[in-house]
């Protein structure tokens, strides 16, 4: 296929209008993509940004509108327990670290471990969340007439 007067006009024209290779390609009918890239760069026509890059720059403009104020963040109080050092440290007391390890403020919590549990209830409620779809689960049964939620038996679900 050879460049004809016509066909380098209408691929400088198209691609002043910002029209991507693959649709310049098509328009003109029997050359790829790539040979348009090509004549475009022997053509020295101004370089320009990808689709691609566009599409993440119209993103970016919207990031720099100006945010809207954020509520303050609660400071909710950190449960220590009662600050036990690890030498005082037995094997009926949460193990929560508190602090840097590094430091001579480092302790444990030190209260009553949960059986079965290396921590207090407080510590045991934060190191073993209910995932999202286990939190639908349990809403269904705490719906049905099972009783109590103590009165629940935890439930093995299989994707097989």
């Amino acid at each position: 296929m050879s460049w004809s007067d016509d066909r380098v006009a209408l691929l400088k024209r198209l691609w002043g209008e910002g029209k991507t290779a693959a649709e310049i390609a098509k328009e003109l009918g029997g050359v790829t993509r790539n040979a348009v890239i090509g004549k475009a760069h022997r053509l020295k026509l101004s370089s320009r940004v990808s689709p691609i890059q566009q599409n993440k720059k119209k993103v970016r403009s919207n990031d720099s509108a100006p945010a809207a104020p954020r509520r303050p963040a609660k400071k909710v109080p950190i449960f220590k327990g009662k600050e036990v050092k690890m030498i005082d440290l037995t094997d009926k007391m949460c193990r929560w670290p508190n602090g840097d390890p590094q430091t001579e403020e480092f302790s444990f919590c030190g209260c009553q471990k949960m059986e079965g549990l290396p921590y207090c209830e407080t510590h045991a409620q934060i190191a073993y969340q209910i995932t999202s779809k286990a939190r639908e689960l349990n809403a269904k049964d705490f719906q049905s007439d099972a009783g109590s939620p103590d009165d629940l038996e935890i439930k093995t679900v299989s994707n097989g």
